[in-house]
Formats: structure tokens, C-alpha cells, sequence
């Protein structure tokens, strides 16, 4: 307790204490020599004589009390602090170095907390558990939404079937149109049930939130809750709005009460702007609901387990009533393997206190890669503070030496040493957490604004970075401390100014530190090109088409007032007055644009010969569709007008079609089934067309099989639709003209647009954000490892002035002092280069599953980050080299 009392500023009121308990014990000596009838002036020296030396008495007081200890801590720290403010280069190369591999490691980390480990913001997170089937392959059906995990009629009996859940939860993710006209305005929409904000004790900013009375099939009254951002971005945050009305899809919602500020849902990375409860889902879609589809999955579920009950029994009874519920719930128009299948799902339990999340499952990999890769730099600037250290106590042995002489104990030393480490520590993680708010910025914009991750500087970022700070004190402060120390005082004192007796040793430490640091900064180069080459191998494939100057637009008719059943003129009279547009060369509708992530896919069954099921990609196209992509035609012919629905059925396939289902043969004329459903009619096909192979969901897939249909002979093309242009206008001057031209059709036409460039681009956002980072840390690992470099190189130069004199003076030319100087360049590098190749080539297969048209070992790679890191480190050698080239043997001499 004297000890934390003089912690927290007790220091003064003890040391007062303390003197005049002193002042007391020599009153008292003072006062019995005085009665024993001693001069005054003799009395006083005779107390003092008895009592002792007052300051050791001080000095022991405070040892049993661990006083001292805090008291010689704070005096080094106080003095480490002088000598960086006087060694302001050093203090400055330190500082920013840790600063630089502190603040990635804590940016990276801010993303993967946000990301993975963070818990959901709400009451008890460890209770929930997301329940979903528990093997999801082999499902069919449509899907829609961030995470379609099961359908309403499963939902339904889940909820009145689970016994493991006091209370139980479903939502779903969608898009919900917010103008009435023009260009469309998109909110990100949430469909939950009605204890969805309950469950997870979520309490209202304004007004009230869905309740399970709210969500009732029928669904009278239904009301919207807005998000905290929403209504700020939106309103302004007026608490007038809660009451008023809220045009979704064309439908008027009362808005019923606002989320509270910072509750984004339940799925990581992605927010919502309006929430309604999902009986309300038939509302907007009308006759395109989902509601009783049993194959149209687009929900997800979660619960709060009940009190007693564990992850494993709740499991347990999901799966006891699984078959029922699966049973109770088949589509009746799956073929027969398919209801087989689907009766033999079953329903489990999966920790969710963390939240559910694709992006999760698409990041965290690469994250955890990229935090390693961090931890690398961090490790390399360690190595090269440990090397400035060196030098830096070599030059303080006299210093040292003196201390131990006159008494300083050893550790004691060392411990004056390690303080001013970790005030340097402390100083790179004060600022590396300054830039790591920057790097996080950086980081998150690399994201686009469609990813929402909350980053915060919370009590796991800080003891985060306070264990780095401790690691990297350990690591580069205390070698050159014992080093510093471990010199005879004597043989230090005596020796010149221009050697100690450990410099041998100590050269030798800071040689092999460098090689260390050569091999990790080759580690890290061979990793930042192969996701380089990686992105340049993606964004330079052809896939099939050409993405520059195609605008891709979505069209929305259901504010149209058009019935559906007329829907199909209104899609081709747009699509005739947009091609007319100035500037669009050519536009064509298509179901499904390439590389968005979407797809459409069913078995095939052929009808000449044995029966095939293959599952190709499918897709509706109108005429003029390749002709736009500029997808070359190698066979046949393109859609035409006559392709309608009473004409045969035509289809045009690509080549990997035609080789997946015929070989070798000419598949013009030929004809193929797609299979529907029990009962139902399968269409019959015939081929008029063969083009050429193009990407369909993702650029890393590799060319498959694509039948696409006229659609023309679309018997409901529903109301949306996607139309692709080709244009070499920019996108700015073309906005405009395009929503006058959709006006003129119906002014009730809503719009989004976009380019196919762009759109291609959002595809490859976790390839750009590996080539970026791990191309930065390369860089700075690099630029690290050169400074170390350099360093030693500068400490060798200094060391043997008196020898290259002597050459220079008997005769040596300066072209053979740099080659000399380079050569000890060389014998470091090349170790390293060995160490981190082989090094680079074993850690390169863990990242294999990240690359494209690579191989993890690529030896073009590695030849090519030894020759970066080799020519960098020349470079970094031949500076210092060529300051001892230009050395005057006579001054050198005379110095000696």
C-alpha cells in the first residue's frame, strides 16, 4: 500500500514523513545526551553519531517499502529522455521506424477485430447462435440476399418447432426503391421478424421497433424502422419524422421508431437503412412474393439459447425435429434426387456472438495473412533498432565502463539501458497508433462504400499494441543492453578511442542481424509481387468480352403503373429508345450482366443419345447482345426478331457447351432439355449459335459451360430489367441523356448505372487490397532492411579508416576500396538471399488459394525479389563505399 500510495503522488507527503520521523529519533538521541549534562553542540554530533547515516537510512526505508525502485525507474526514464533529445537522428530513425510497423500492425488489426473477433453490440452476445442447415451444398432454388440460409415455410416451423431458444429471430437482406421518379434512389433494406430487435435487447433512439405483433401474416399496419445514419443522412434527425409516412417500392409506410446510433444488424460489413417486419414482404413484392415459395431461399435465423441449455443441445434438438420440418416443407417440384436430397438436411446450432458475415468469410484469411506479414515488418524494424542499439552502445562502452568501475551492479545498468528502449517503445506506439487512424482510413476506403466496418481504438486495439510495444522493447533493446555490459571496465578504459575489446563480437551480432533482416525483407518482397502479379494476371485476362466503354444499367418498372402481363412491350420500347441515344453505339437486355456475382443455373438433359446432367450457366440475352460485348460470334447466327414466343425455342451456346455435351461434333442444329420439375414440360432447345467462352459470375472462375436464351421468348420478364450499352462517351455526359431518354418512355422509370469497368473492379477488391498492402510492407521492409544495411556498412567504413589509409597511401586506386567495401556487401547479402528464398518458397503455399495463374514457388517471382532486394542493397552499401573511396590517406594518417 506505501508503495501504490507513493505511485499515485504520495511521493512528497512520504519523504516528509519519513524526515521527520528522523528529525524525531535525533531529537530524542539529542534530548537524553543533553540530561546526561552534554553540551548542547556535543549532544547533536553525538545523535547523529549514534543514529547513523541519515540517506542510507532513506535509501533502506524505501527499499522495503519498493520505493526505490520506482524512484530509479523514473530517474532513467528521465534520462534516457535527455540523451534522445540530444541524439535527436537516432531518436528520430527509432521512433518512426517502430511508428511504421506498430501502426500496420494496428491498422491490420483494427480490420480483423471489426471484422472477426469483435462481438455484436448488444446484451449478452455469447448467448446467441445462428441456426441454419448444417450442410448447405446440394441445395436448389433461388437465392437472394447477403446470407439465404433458409426459406419463410422453414423459418415458420423452426419457430414453433425449437425448444433450445427463449426467444428467436429471422431477416433477411434486400433493396428497397425510396424515389418516385428519375435516377433511382437505393436503401438498404432489412426484412426481420418480430423479435429481432427484442431478442437482441436492442431499445429504440426514437419511438418503438418491430414487435412480434407487427409481424402477423396479413400484416395491418405494418411500419418501417429507420437506421440511426439513416435518418440523420436523410432527416437530419428530426423526431418529427417518427409518425409520418415512408414511400417503400411505391407502397406508403408509417414510419414507427428509429434503431439507436451504432446498431448496423447482425451481419458484419453491411447496414441497413430501413427495416420492416417480413409479413410485410408480401406487401411490397405482391405476387412475386416468397413468402410460401419453398424453394426460394433468402432468409437467415438466430437465437438466444435459454438459460441451462448448451451450443451442443440445442443442436441436438434441431436436428431431433429436423426431419419433420424438412419433410413438411419439400418443394413439390424438385426432380426426385432433388427431394431426397432436401429431406436429409438437417438444422444445427453455430456460435454467433460475433455476428454472422460474408465479407468474414471472403476477408479473413487474407486479413490474418496480412496481420503476419505486418508482424514481419515489425520484426524487421526490431532487428534494425537492435543494429542502431549496437552501434550506438559501442559507442557508450567508455560510459558504461566508468559506471561499473565505480560501483554500479550490472543489472542495474542494464536496467538504465532497457529504459531508454522503452521509452523509445513507448514514444513508436504512441505515434504508430496516430497512424494507424490514417492507414485504418486507407484501408476502409480500399473496401467502396457498399462494406460497412465500424473501426474503434477499444481496450483489445490498445493491449494490443501495448504487448507490441513490450515485444519490441525485448527484442531490440535488450541484446545491445547485456552486450553493452558484458566488457572488463579495465580493458575497456584502457583501450583507444578507435576499438574496444568487444567490437569483433559485436560487428559479428549486427552482420548476422542484417542477414536476418535481408532474409525476412525477401520473404516479404516474393509475397508482395506473387499478389501483384496475381491482380495484373486478373485485371489483364480476357474474359470473353470487352469491358471498356459498356455502360451497365438497371432498369426498375414497378412504379410504372403497367400491368405486368404488358410488361414485355414497355422492356423493348426502352430498349429501342436508348439505342438511339447519341453516343450509344449498341445496347442489348440481359438477365444477368457479366461478373456481378449473380447467376442462374439448372440441369441439362440432352435428347440425342444417353442422358447428361451437366449444370451450366444460364442466361437471357436480347438481339445485339454480342454484338455490344463484342464477343465474337465463331458459328450460326445471333438472336433475331422472328426468335419469339410463338417461334421454336432457339438457344446459343459457347464453346465449352459444345465441348461439355457434344465433343468434337458441330452443335448447330442440335437440340437440349433443361429440367424443370416433376409434371412439368422440359423445354426443348435448339442451337442456332456458338460463341465464343467469356467469365460468368467471377473473373477467378475458369471458362464453363453457357447456354443463353432470346428474350423474346421470355414469357415473364418481370419488373426489372438489366440493359448493357456500349458507348464512348464518359459516363458523366452520358447520366443525363440516358434518364431524359427513360423519361420519355415513362417518367415513372427508375435508374441506376454503372460501368462494367467499375463493376469488374468492385470483383476484385480482396486481390487489390492484397497487392496493395502486401506491396507496401514489401516496400518498407525493403527500405528497412537497406537502412540496416547501410548502417553496418557505414560502422565497417568507420572502423577501418587507419587500414584503407594505409592501402590508399601504399598505393591502393578508390575503384579497389569500393570494390572491397562491396564485396563484405555481397557476404551479407547473399546468406540472406539463401535463407529467405528458401524461406519465401515454403511460407509462398499458404497463399495459394489467393493466387491466380501462379504458382506458389514461381521462380520468375523469386529471381526477381532477389534481384530488387539485391540491387537495393548495393545500392545501400555502395554510399557508404564510396564516402571511404573518397578518404585522404594523409589526414587518415595524421589522425592516427
Amino acid at each position: 500500500m506505501s508503495w501504490l500510495r507513493h505511485l499515485l503522488g504520495g511521493r512528497n507527503d512520504a519523504r516528509a514523513d519519513l524526515d521527520r520521523e528522523i528529525a524525531f529519533h535525533l531529537a530524542e538521541e539529542t534530548r537524553l545526551r543533553l540530561e546526561r549534562g552534554q553540551s548542547p553542540e556535543r549532544a547533536r554530533l553525538e545523535a547523529r553519531r549514534a543514529f547513523g547515516n541519515a540517506m542510507s537510512a532513506r535509501e533502506q526505508v524505501d527499499r522495503l517499502n519498493g520505493r526505490s525502485l520506482f524512484g530509479e525507474i523514473w530517474r532513467d526514464l528521465k534520462y534516457g529522455a535527455r540523451l534522445l533529445r540530444r541524439d535527436r537522428g537516432f531518436a528520430t530513425v527509432a521512433i518512426l521506424s517502430l511508428a511504421l510497423g506498430i501502426g500496420a500492425n494496428t491498422s491490420i488489426f483494427q480490420l480483423l477485430d471489426a471484422v472477426r473477433l469483435r462481438t455484436l453490440p448488444v446484451e449478452n452476445p455469447a448467448q446467441l447462435a445462428e441456426i441454419r442447415v448444417a450442410t448447405a451444398s446440394g441445395r436448389s432454388g433461388s437465392f437472394t440476399g447477403q446470407r439465404p440460409e433458409l426459406t419463410n415455410p422453414l423459418w415458420e416451423r423452426i419457430r414453433a418447432q425449437q425448444k433450445g431458444f427463449s426467444r428467436i429471430f429471422a431477416w433477411g437482406a434486400t433493396r428497397f426503391e425510396m424515389a418516385s421518379g428519375g435516377e433511382s434512389e437505393i436503401a438498404q433494406g432489412l426484412w426481420v421478424s418480430g423479435d429481432f430487435f427484442g431478442a437482441l435487447a436492442i431499445e429504440p433512439a426514437v419511438g418503438r421497433l418491430i414487435t412480434t405483433v407487427d409481424d402477423e401474416r396479413g400484416c395491418e399496419g405494418a411500419g418501417a424502422v429507420l437506421s440511426y445514419a439513416f435518418w440523420q443522412r436523410r432527416y437530419g434527425g428530426d423526431r418529427r419524422m417518427v409518425g409520418r409516412s415512408l414511400r417503400v417500392d411505391g407502397q406508403v409506410l408509417p414510419i414507427i421508431g428509429v434503431a439507436p446510433r451504432g446498431f448496423f444488424g447482425v451481419d458484419v460489413g453491411t447496414s441497413f437503412d430501413v427495416a420492416l417486419p417480413i409479413c410485410a414482404e408480401r406487401l411490397i413484392r405482391a405476387d412475386r412474393s416468397r413468402l410460401d415459395i419453398r424453394r426460394a431461399w433468402w432468409l437467415a435465423a438466430m437465437g438466444r439459447l435459454k438459460p441451462g441449455w448448451s451450443l451442443d443441445r440445442a443442436s441436438a434438438q434441431l436436428n431431433a425435429i429436423s426431419p419433420g420440418i424438412f419433410a413438411a416443407t419439400v418443394e413439390p417440384t424438385y426432380i426426385p434426387r432433388s427431394a431426397k436430397e432436401y429431406r436429409a438436411f438437417r438444422l444445427a446450432a453455430f456460435p454467433a456472438a460475433t455476428g454472422v458475415s460474408s465479407l468474414r468469410e471472403d476477408y479473413e484469411t487474407p486479413l490474418w495473412l496480412l496481420l503476419s506479414i505486418a508482424a514481419l515488418v515489425l520484426l524487421i524494424a526490431c532487428a534494425n533498432l537492435a543494429n542502431l542499439l549496437l552501434a550506438r552502445a559501442t559507442a557508450r562502452e567508455r560510459e558504461v565502463a566508468v559506471r561499473l568501475a565505480i560501483g554500479a551492479s550490472r543489472g542495474r545498468v542494464v536496467r538504465q539501458l532497457v529504459a531508454e528502449s522503452l521509452l523509445l517503445a513507448a514514444c513508436g506506439s504512441l505515434l504508430g497508433v496516430l497512424l494507424s487512424r490514417a492507414l485504418s482510413t486507407f484501408l476502409i476506403s480500399l473496401f467502396g462504400a457498399a462494406v460497412v466496418i465500424e473501426l474503434r481504438t477499444d481496450a483489445h486495439v490498445l493491449a494490443f499494441t501495448a504487448a507490441l510495444a513490450v515485444v519490441a522493447c525485448v527484442l531490440f533493446g535488450l541484446t545491445p543492453a547485456i552486450r553493452a555490459t558484458r566488457a572488463a571496465p579495465a580493458s575497456v578504459i584502457k583501450s583507444s578511442a578507435r576499438g574496444t575489446t568487444g567490437t569483433r563480437e559485436i560487428l559479428g551480432l549486427r552482420r548476422a542481424l542484417v542477414v536476418f533482416q535481408v532474409a525476412l525483407s525477401l520473404v516479404l518482397v516474393v509475397g508482395a509481387l506473387l499478389f501483384v502479379r496475381t491482380l495484373q494476371n486478373l485485371t489483364t485476362i480476357d474474359p470473353g468480352f470487352r469491358q471498356e466503354g459498356v455502360i451497365v444499367t438497371a432498369v426498375d418498372f414497378r412504379q410504372t403503373g403497367v400491368a405486368e402481363t404488358e410488361q414485355a412491350p414497355l422492356h423493348q420500347h426502352l430498349l429501342d429508345r436508348l439505342q438511339r441515344v447519341p453516343g450509344v453505339r449498341s445496347a442489348a437486355s440481359v438477365f444477368i450482366p457479366p461478373i456481378s456475382g449473380g447467376g442462374w443455373w439448372n440441369e441439362t438433359i440432352l435428347v440425342d443419345g444417353a442422358v447428361q446432367r451437366v449444370e451450366p450457366n444460364l442466361n437471357w440475352v436480347s438481339r445485339g447482345f454480342f454484338g455490344t460485348m463484342q464477343t465474337p460470334i465463331l458459328a450460326g447466327r445471333d438472336f433475331e426478331a422472328h426468335d419469339t414466343l410463338a417461334a421454336p425455342r432457339v438457344a446459343v451456346v459457347n464453346e465449352s457447351f459444345a465441348r461439355a455435351f457434344f465433343g468434337a461434333r458441330n452443335p448447330l442444329g442440335r437440340t437440349f432439355q433443361i429440367e424443370t420439375g416433376p409434371g412439368e414440360p422440359r423445354p426443348l432447345y435448339e442451337i442456332v449459335g456458338l460463341v465464343r467462352d467469356t467469365k460468368y459470375d467471377h473473373v477467378r472462375e475458369p471458362f464453363g459451360p453457357i447456354a443463353y436464351f432470346p428474350m423474346t421468348q421470355n414469357a415473364d420478364p418481370g419488373m426489372s430489367d438489366r440493359i448493357v450499352m456500349r458507348s464512348d462517351l464518359p459516363l458523366a455526359a452520358l447520366v443525363p441523356v440516358l434518364k431524359q431518354a427513360v423519361a420519355e418512355v415513362n417518367p415513372n422509370i427508375l435508374i441506376t448505372v454503372d460501368t462494367l469497368v467499375a463493376q469488374v473492379g468492385k470483383s476484385l477488391l480482396r486481390e487489390r487490397l492484397m497487392a496493395t498492402l502486401s506491396g507496401v510492407f514489401g516496400a518498407l521492409a525493403g527500405l528497412i532492411a537497406a537502412i540496416g544495411l547501410y548502417g553496418v556498412m557505414s560502422y565497417m567504413v568507420t572502423r577501418r579508416r587507419h587500414e584503407l589509409g594505409i592501402r590508399m597511401a601504399l598505393g591502393a586506386d578508390r575503384r579497389l576500396v569500393v570494390r572491397l567495401i562491396l564485396k563484405e556487401v555481397v557476404l551479407l547479402l547473399v546468406p540472406g538471399v539463401i535463407v529467405g528464398l528458401v524461406v519465401a518458397a515454403a511460407a509462398a503455399h499458404a497463399t495459394a488459394s489467393l493466387l491466380y495463374g501462379l504458382q506458389p514457388g514461381d521462380p520468375a517471382t523469386l529471381v526477381s525479389a532477389a534481384a530488387i532486394l539485391c540491387a537495393v542493397g548495393l545500392l545501400a552499401g555502395y554510399l557508404p563505399a564510396r564516402r571511404a573511396a573518397r578518404l585522404e590517406p594523409n589526414t587518415v594518417l595524421r589522425e592516427e
